[in-house]
């Protein structure tokens, strides 16, 4: 999800698919009366959701950036990219396949991409 420099409803609409598949994830991993699940709608989705859709300029702290220009700005200042261990690809894959086979873990130039379905969420990288 890239919400660091897109206009408004380029950045609305894909926070919008962004969020209905995390939304989506969490359905079949917490049930919705889950305190846990409660805890992380309220005290981390809500805030970001807040802050990239209605917030601008200097307000809008949430800047989000696909793996493609981070992995570029972190070249661009000298590191590297190191590969994960394999030990931990495959802890992660036994652990994600325990809630749904939904859930995927793609390795793409050295970073792990944590999705739903077709959809990254989260990715990891290593760098020196």
């Amino acid at each position: 999800m890239n919400t660091n420099t897109t206009p408004f409803l380029p950045r609305f609409a894909e926070a919008y698919s962004y969020y209905s598949a995390v939304f989506e994830s969490l359905d079949v991993t917490l049930p919705r009366e889950s305190q846990d699940r409660l805890n992380v709608e309220k005290q981390c989705l809500a805030r970001d959701i807040v802050n990239i859709v209605a917030c601008e300029g200097e307000e809008r702290i949430e800047r989000y950036e696909v793996a493609g220009k981070w992995t570029a700005r972190m070249m661009m200042a000298g590191f590297s990219c190191s590969p994960m261990n394999e030990d931990v690809s495959s802890m992660i894959r036994q652990q994600i396949r325990q809630y749904c086979d939904r859930y995927t873990l793609k390795e793409e130039m050295g970073a792990l991409h944590f999705g739903w379905e077709e959809k990254n969420l989260v990715f990891a990288s290593a760098w020196r």
